[in-house]
This record gives C-alpha cells, sequence and structure tokens, in this order.
C-alpha cells in the first residue's frame, strides 16, 4: 500500500512537522540571546531607530520588530514607537 501525502494541506504539514518533532528531527530556530534581547530593548529606549538597531546588532529587522513586539506585550515595558 502507497501512502501519499497532500504536502499543500495545512492538516497534512501539520501531521509531517509533529511527526517530524517526535523523531528528534524539527526543532525550529534558536531563539536571540537574552542579552542581546535586553541590548535591543535598550537601544529602542534611548530612542535609536529599529534600522539602526537592527545594522549595529547585526540581526534583521524582523527580529527587532519582533522583539520589542514581544517585549511590550509580555513584560508591560513601554517601547517608543
Amino acid at each position: 500500500m502507497v501512502w501519499l501525502i497532500d504536502f499543500a494541506d495545512p492538516k497534512n504539514n501539520e501531521f509531517v512537522v509533529a511527526k517530524a518533532k517526535a523523531a528528534g528531527k524539527y526543532k525550529g530556530r534558536k531563539p536571540l540571546a537574552t542579552e542581546l534581547r535586553q541590548e535591543v530593548v535598550e537601544l529602542a529606549s534611548n530612542g535609536v531607530t529599529k534600522t539602526q538597531i537592527a545594522r549595529q546588532l547585526n540581526i534583521g529587522e524582523a527580529s527587532v520588530y519582533r522583539i520589542l513586539a514581544g517585549n511590550k506585550k509580555h513584560l508591560n515595558i513601554p517601547v517608543p514607537s
């Protein structure tokens, strides 16, 4: 018997990812270091733009936005816009 999996179907993709995680093959991306996250928040609170923060710390702008958004939601620390 041959099993065909439609990878375009989200339910099947979840199944494949769950199976890979169970086998220890899928671990996701590594989180950024806590010190780096704190530095992003500190620079932002000092008025440094998100683009400048990304360039200075050699990380992507999306990472800066994600850190600041997560910081704002979970830590209740004011983040400048």
